[in-house]
């Protein structure tokens, strides 16, 4: 993914981590809150949430924050502060650091690994964080999605029953059609397809495998390969392809689709 899927990724992670303290955000463990009460600085600050989804806070005591969203903790807080101690307090809580969701990026990245989820990441943040996609992947990226909400559940594959598929073109969204940039949910597990690809031998001029899309033809598979050679014949060319579980060799028309796994072979001229 070059040219604009790169200028894209270039810019997503401008501004300040606080930024996006999106107010639908589900507080989970180990995350830190970032809280402030205005025109009391004694009560504002950041607070780890523990293992249980709970906090402590000044005057109040203990607070469950795990579950939560931050729209939903203020209002909490607000009620519970102006329950004796504060009057008409208003407070504001973002994310100070995410820990309690992460997603997984497999296959043709070049840093697969788990990452943290945070805030609102869609599927090109996702893709800058493993470094971009490599010179091998090809046009689709799978996110499977868990249809729980397990937390503690680790990456799942596209074969799993108890996961959504989420199927996404990286080369529409290369071109701007930024529809395909999905919203990622803590659990989900992206895997970035290799490309498909032909093998092509015989009379060309630089043999060997090749990288192609969806539709490609015979001739513009021929093309991969620098085309046919002077002793070579485009009208003598074949394909090997698995047919029902056995190879079978049959004479192709430059306007034929070529297939993921083919191999194409092109031959002598008769004279």
């Amino acid at each position: 993914m070059k040219g604009l899927l790169f200028g894209v990724l270039a810019g997503v992670f401008v501004g300040s981590p606080v930024l996006a303290q999106q107010t639908d955000y589900v507080v989970g463990s180990q995350d830190v809150l970032a809280i402030t009460v205005y025109d009391q600085p004694d009560l504002s600050g950041t607070f780890n949430v523990e293992a249980d989804g709970s906090f402590t806070f000044p005057l109040i005591g203990r607070v469950a924050a795990g579950g939560q969203t931050l729209r939903a903790l203020e209002e909490d807080l607000e009620t519970r502060l102006a329950d004796g101690y504060l009057k008409h307090p208003q407070v504001s809580v973002a994310i100070e650091q995410y820990r309690s969701q992460r997603i997984f990026l497999m296959g043709e990245v070049r840093a697969p690994g788990a990452y943290q989820l945070t805030g609102d990441m869609t599927l090109i943040e996702a893709l800058a964080r493993a470094g971009s996609v490599t010179a091998s992947a090809g046009d689709e990226v799978m996110v499977v999605r868990p249809r729980d909400t397990r937390s503690d559940a680790g990456p799942l594959t596209p074969d799993d029953e108890d996961a959504e598929i989420i199927r996404v073109n990286l080369r529409a969204l290369q071109a701007g059609e930024l529809s395909h940039n999905v919203p990622l949910r803590d659990g989900d597990t992206l895997v970035v397809l290799r490309a498909q690809a032909v093998y092509i031998f015989g009379q060309v001029k630089s043999p060997g495998a090749f990288s192609i899309e969806k539709g490609t033809t015979v001739l513009q598979a021929l093309s991969l390969a620098g085309g046919v050679t002077d002793r070579g014949s485009t009208g003598r060319v074949f394909v090997v392809r698995e047919v029902d579980g056995k190879k079978k060799e049959f004479k192709v028309k430059l306007s034929d689709t070529v297939e993921p796994g083919d191999t194409l072979i092109v031959k002598e001229r008769f004279f």
